[in-house]
């Protein structure tokens, strides 16, 4: 029977020590901590405490170098996610452990094992976000030139989910005999090859890591674009949202929802987190405060970069105080199209300066919520009651002090309303997020 609903909540690390590329500034960020497990460790023993149903770490695969600025001034520094996560799964007993995994530059045996090994190894607790990464400078790390265009590498990414889940069903699930008195280890009929030929991948198989635990390790999208939601209605089990307004967000659950059964997928299948930075104060004003004090956190320069990375164009020529003088178009951009269609947004609607944009551009994947821990208490509820979220990717403006302030005040406040957890239910990720465990596709065929 399935329980009563309730919000999932992610643990974002976009970047190592918070939020976004100037997180490491804040009096409240341990910078010093990047490469340190322990740093890691409290941060996540920490989300655990708050009952979280995972921990995500967002990874990229290059030193954002574009510009003097981005070295001078940006935290490019990220540890490797699999590394990263195993020695955390050793630490932590409950929450899922998430991670950014690239279907362009990586191939689908090793993921499937990696994955697969941690999904053993954490008791049933992995999850992979899909990407299909973005940039020139991560094609230039990997023996291209350019980055694949974005309709192709989202073909890629699609035959890549296919095959990588094609492998976790190597074996089934009793495959495995182990009888020292017989000898035999395996039972071959339970042991299948993918024998996979497309048109990115040649995989034959079979994987040598038995079957996961959840099956799958759960499969979380990221891209808004409309291959991305394509993608996340036929494959995904949980998408990142990006945090527009209420009104975006309730737009964009319904399209999703609604394009799950021409896959034949229902849509409870589907946990929907739009991006939420929470800026915890104990009055308004003092919340207020505390978020001028972080957006003011970029280097005026190194914003203007930031900005021009993610527009694909220089704009650092254009006047400060005065609005863009043009309107970037989506159609046929080759980095992120979720990330441009934001500002994008901004640009049409609030037709800002390039000062304010500039500001706004650091954070634009996920909505700031500014107030007392009530107030953002009361927001997430209305976008979870109202048809915006199952729940909420939560950033954090710097780390670990904004995750601290949102366990010790957010949580309690969600949990008196009923609308999270008071301990874990189960073990596994899927059990946090209430997902089925899927069959394997052989012993199904198996089965009279």
């Amino acid at each position: 029977m399935t329980r009563k609903r309730q919000l999932a909540l992610g643990a974002m690390m976009f970047f190592p020590a918070g939020e976004h590329i100037s997180s490491w500034r804040h009096p409240r960020a341990e910078a010093a901590g990047l490469l340190d497990l322990n740093y890691y460790k409290r941060i996540v023993q920490t989300a655990e405490r708050g009952k979280f149903d995972m921990f995500f770490y967002a990874d990229e695969l290059y030193v954002w170098d574009r510009f003097d600025s981005s070295v001078r001034h940006a935290n490019s520094i990220r540890p490797e996610p699999f590394t990263l996560l195993s020695a955390l799964a050793a630490v932590t007993q409950k929450i899922g452990l998430a991670a950014t995994i690239s279907t362009t530059y990586n191939e689908p045996y090793h993921i499937a094992r990696k994955l697969g090994t941690l999904d053993h190894l954490s008791g049933g607790r992995a999850g992979w976000n899909v990407v299909t990464s973005q940039t020139d400078e991560e094609a230039n790390n990997f023996g291209q030139e350019k980055h694949l265009y974005h309709a192709v590498r989202y073909e890629r990414a699609r035959e890549f989910i296919d095959a990588t889940q094609g492998l976790w069903d190597s074996w089934e699930e009793d495959a495995l005999v182990r009888d020292k008195e017989s000898g035999v280890f395996a039972d071959p009929a339970k042991l299948h090859y993918l024998n996979h030929k497309g048109d990115h991948f040649a995989v034959r198989g079979p994987l040598n890591v038995s079957r996961p635990p959840q099956g799958y390790p759960v499969l979380i999208q990221a891209g808004a674009s409309e291959a991305g939601r394509e993608l996340a209605a036929a494959t995904a089990e949980v998408v990142f949202a990006p945090g527009g307004d209420l009104e975006e967000a309730k737009k964009l659950y319904a399209d999703l929802k609604g394009r799950m059964a021409k896959y034949g997928r229902h849509p409870d299948e589907l946990k929907i987190l739009p991006g939420l930075m929470p800026i915890i104060g104990a009055t308004e004003a003092d919340a207020q405060a505390r978020w001028e004090t972080i957006r003011d956190l970029t280097p005026p320069r190194l914003g203007l970069d930031l900005l021009s990375h993610y527009l694909g164009r220089d704009v650092s020529g254009y006047p400060l105080d005065e609005p863009l003088p043009f309107v970037p178009e989506v159609e046929g951009f080759n980095q992120s199209q979720t990330m441009l269609r934001r500002l994008r947004e901004m640009i049409v609607q609030d037709n800002p300066t390039l000062r304010e944009l500039v500001k706004r551009a650091n954070s634009a994947f996920s909505r700031a919520f500014v107030g007392t821990a009530v107030q953002i208490a009361d927001r997430m509820e209305q976008w979870f009651e109202e048809g915006a979220a199952d729940g909420f990717n939560i950033a954090f403006s710097h780390l670990p002090g904004n995750l601290d302030d949102f366990v010790d005040q957010v949580i309690p406040e969600l949990q008196r309303r009923g609308l999270f957890r008071e301990e874990y239910a189960g073990t596994t990720l899927r059990d946090h997020l209430d997902l089925a465990r899927p069959a394997n596709r052989y012993a199904a065929v198996r089965t009279p």
